[in-house]
């Protein structure tokens, strides 16, 4: 903290008076990239835990008693589809049309409602068939890996909503794109983490 002048007054104010110049976007982007970094240390310690857990069915259900492989697949479209009109619409961005842009974020939050409620509707079945959370160690492992997924889609779609009221409110200005950049690489992030769940958990589960 530093102190200055006012000319007017001549009493000390304990505020920085002229601010250091940020360049815009810089340290958004350098920031973001540090927590997507984060993020992976995250499910890279889930993705071992379950690697470690994932055979212990304590005589309980394992993944091919409970996995719809066909259901899964499905899942994973929606996430892939929805990745590919999130990149329709930043595409729409570079070219400056606004109306376009939200159009195809709005298609891209359809196929992400309906990746999560797919995956509800498992949660849900499994857990009515008693193959919870508690049940056993690769259940715990699953839910919490599959569901820690889901709740980025989840906070995922949020923003997204939130960027769709900001750009049809102020338009394509560079603040946004540069939102709309972030969420572009977070979105494609979720799509990479959940290809690794999809061979990982579901596949090698069923192939065991």
């Amino acid at each position: 903290m530093s102190t200055a002048v006012t000319p007017q007054s001549g009493e000390p104010v304990f505020y920085e008076v002229d601010e250091h110049p940020h360049p815009e976007g810089h340290s958004t982007s350098l920031g973001f990239w540090i927590y997507l970094m984060s993020d992976c240390l995250i499910f890279a310690m889930l993705f071992a835990a379950f690697g470690v857990l994932g055979g212990n069915y304590a005589a309980g259900p394992g993944p091919k008693d409970l996995f719809d492989l066909n259901l899964v697949a499905i899942n994973t479209a929606m996430l892939l589809f929805s990745s590919i009109t999130y990149g329709f619409a930043m595409l729409e961005m570079v070219k400056g049309n606004t109306s376009k842009v939200l159009l195809w974020l709005a298609i891209t939050g359809l196929f992400g409602l309906a990746f999560l409620g797919i995956e509800l509707y498992e949660f849900h079945h499994m857990i009515h068939e008693g193959a919870g959370p508690q049940r056993s160690a690769f259940l715990s492992s699953f839910f919490t890996l599959v569901g820690t997924h889901g709740l980025h889609v989840t906070f995922g779609l949020i923003w997204l909503v939130t960027l769709m009221v900001q750009v049809s409110r102020k338009g394509l200005i560079l603040a946004n794109q540069r939102r709309l950049m972030c969420l572009s690489m977070f979105w494609h992030f979720l799509d990479v983490i959940w290809i690794g769940v999809f061979t990982f958990v579901y596949l090698m589960g069923v192939l065991r």
